[in-house]
């Protein structure tokens, strides 16, 4: 095994790191300061996963992937929660099937708490010394790994809400008033041109954007703002829903076969239109941003405004264009498929399958939604979902060609 390091970082590097480290670390327990034990440990749909299991992977993150290799003789906490925590790393042994972390009732939430305040006694020890630049670059992906799982806590919690009958409130100072639009909508130039697209400059960034490059664009305009639930409900309103020439193949047979006649969490009851947030079932905002749609209901919405999504190089583009574009209210899906940037490499060894290896019937998202960390995502930032997923805080922003290209 290898030591703790033979490049030190300075102290004030440590302290600061040891800083973040706990305070990311906290947070993702604040989000379930208002769960009750019985929450923990729901899995309605196998693509969502249980409060309890997000807690205690984004832990094992950090033995498996830190203490187990930087702590000469570390002893794990149990055994068993190798096989049971670990999501996806194929190349780290067997795990559990993702469908099955809803059947954990054991370990208790308690044994996952201790487990997280052992993990972390022992990072915040590791990193009371010099530790070298791979260990310090795995924290780093470990915290904003931790905080991937922050947003897919609330996410996954909300649907996992949605699913009682009884529609509760998880917390009633959760609402959405602050995103209300203004009316001041405006039609932004993108001139054509060659644009670096990628991360560039310091901090830190995901595998998936990089390699800096240039992308051509034809010149387009692009909304200031996103799409409001009010002029979503004209679309239904219009029929949208039932009118095949709006959407794609896929599309239409996904709304057939799953009966999607809205967006997620819209609820209709003596002829009202509703929305369920974590502040509980309200009557419908018109002027809040649309969010939980698929990417088939942005794109069908698109076509029935005559109108298309961005590609993400067009997006990215705008928000280094003009600045407050660049809101995190809700992700907002673009017309490009998740895949590599010329010169991408995954990583070498276990953590090479982080981002790779997805990318595959998969479509970008760009931006940031309220559910994301303050200051997680940025510009370059790619999410990406399967085309037919809704229940992230995922919307549309709408985007037009200009009449003429020049060649």
């Amino acid at each position: 095994m290898e030591a703790l390091t033979t490049a030190p970082k300075g102290t004030s590097a440590l302290l600061s790191l040891k800083t973040l480290y706990t305070s990311i670390r906290q947070a993702t327990e604040a989000i379930c300061t208002k769960l009750q034990p019985e929450d923990y440990v729901a899995q309605p749909v196998a693509w969502v996963s249980p409060p309890k299991w997000h807690l205690a992977h984004t832990t094992w993150f950090f033995e498996n992937f830190i203490l187990k290799e930087a702590i000469p003789g570390y002893k794990i906490f149990d055994k068993d929660f190798h096989f049971l925590f670990n999501s996806y790393y194929e190349t780290a042994g067997r795990h559990l099937g993702r469908d099955q972390r809803g059947a954990l009732s054991r370990p208790s939430v308690d044994a996952v708490y201790a487990y997280r305040r052992h993990v972390d006694e022992a990072i915040v020890q590791l990193l009371s010394h010099p530790i070298n630049e791979k260990f310090e670059k795995t924290i780093q992906l470990g915290l904003q790994h931790e905080q991937q799982h922050q947003e897919l806590l609330v996410t996954d919690t909300k649907f996992i809400f949605s699913q009682n009958p009884l529609l509760p409130v998880w917390d009633e100072e959760k609402t959405l008033d602050h995103l209300r639009q203004a009316e001041d909508l405006q039609w932004l130039e993108v001139p054509e041109g060659v644009y670096e697209i990628g991360f560039y400059g310091e901090g830190f960034c995901f595998d998936n954007e990089l390699q800096l490059h240039k992308q051509f664009i034809h010149s387009i305009d692009i909304r200031s703002q996103v799409v409001t639930n009010g002029e979503y409900l004209e679309f239904i309103n219009d029929g949208g829903y039932q009118n095949v020439r709006y959407w794609l193949s896929e599309g239409w047979e996904w709304l057939h076969t799953d009966r999607i006649e809205h967006p997620m969490y819209w609820y209709k009851q003596d002829g009202e239109r509703y929305f369920y947030h974590l502040d509980g079932l309200k009557k419908l905002d018109l002027s809040l941003p649309l969010m939980h749609i698929s990417y088939y209901e942005a794109d069908a919405f698109a076509r029935w405004k005559g109108l298309r999504l961005p590609t993400e190089f067009e997006w990215e583009t705008a928000a280094r264009l003009f600045p407050s574009f660049f809101t995190n209210m809700v992700w907002e899906w673009t017309k490009s498929a998740y895949s590599s940037y010329p010169g991408f490499a995954t990583d070498e060894g276990t953590i090479g399958e982080y981002n790779g290896k997805f990318m595959v019937n998969q479509m970008v998202l760009r931006g940031g939604s309220i559910a994301t960390p303050e200051g997680h995502s940025r510009v370059s930032y790619r999410n990406f979902f399967h085309p037919q997923m809704q229940w992230q805080f995922s919307g549309l922003r709408l985007a037009k060609d200009k009449k003429e290209f020049s060649f």
